[in-house]
């Protein structure tokens, strides 16, 4: 109860509700974001949950401050629920409230623990006000260097989401496909080896690129909605600025037990040299 009210607050309190009316501007602050933040939803699968791609080892998170990455998180979150969610319950004559994750580690280093920050500020967003969304996560293109990390990662996670947690062999085809059809697999999951380019093969098979139509059709629906929500002022460019939950707070407690879990995983392993420089940023706007 007192989650759903302090939700309800932060709502409130950050103008969520006008979030999508809000278009990171101009377009190239916002293809930079997509080409750092790799994110996007080739289709649905069979059951007709909608899916979504992530390049957690690609991506970068080095072209825009901490705030338009969370805008943009925000406004991924809440197109799916107010316009890809209810669009799918529609089409599938039953309700849909939930999707399918897709994690593609290529090109994961160690390096990747400098964006934890960011990332624990995102996830807690999610934990505090987008609760129970996701029914699994797809983990794929696995490198060595995930195995260690997950190993660390593991044991610090909450119980109902290691549940849901699912690393698949290779690229995942083979898995995924009894889940969903081909044409909805994302891009890194089409053949071994395809790797997660972030410029690899056409608009409408990278689903992180702005030119795919998932991408398309939301910055379009957030700039539609800008012009019905303000016809006469012109639409302010700079970021958003969500307060960001007091669970950040914990999340500070868990990046240094993980760093820390990481030294000593990193000596007892050989890469001890690989974390010399690790530098966990805090990630101030």
């Amino acid at each position: 109860m007192f989650q759903l009210v302090d939700s309800l607050t932060w709502r409130v309190e950050n103008e969520i509700d006008d979030i999508l009316a809000k278009p990171i501007i101009p377009t190239e602050l916002y293809r930079a974001i997509r080409d750092s933040q790799l994110i996007g939803m080739p289709g649905y699968t069979k059951e007709g949950l909608p899916i979504f791609a992530f390049g957690a080892g690609l991506s970068t998170y080095d072209k825009a401050s901490v705030h338009y990455y969370v805008q943009s998180h925000i406004q991924i979150n809440e197109y799916r629920d107010r316009v890809v969610l209810p669009a799918a319950s529609k089409k599938n004559g039953k309700h849909i409230s939930k999707s399918l994750k897709v994690l593609d580690m290529t090109g994961l280093k160690l390096s990747a623990l400098n964006q934890i920050k960011l990332l624990t500020i995102i996830s807690s967003i999610d934990d505090l006000n987008y609760p129970e969304k996701v029914v699994a996560y797809y983990i794929v293109n696995a490198p060595y260097i995930f195995s260690a990390c997950w190993k660390v990662v593991k044991p610090l996670l909450q119980e109902r989401t290691r549940k849901k947690v699912q690393v698949l062999s290779g690229c995942g085809q083979d898995d995924l496909l009894k889940i969903m059809d081909y044409s909805s697999l994302p891009h890194f999951c089409r053949r071994e080896g395809s790797g997660s380019s972030r410029y690899s093969g056409s608009s409408n098979e990278n689903c992180y690129s702005l030119d795919h139509p998932f991408h398309q059709q939301l910055y379009d629906y957030i700039k539609q909605q800008a012009l019905l929500r303000r016809p006469v002022r012109p639409v302010k460019q700079g970021s958003v600025h969500v307060d960001f939950p007091d669970a950040v707070t914990e999340g500070t407690e868990f990046v240094q037990t993980l760093a820390s879990e990481f030294q000593k995983f990193g000596k007892q392993n050989g890469l001890a040299q690989s974390l010399d420089d690790l530098n966990i940023n805090d990630h101030r706007a």
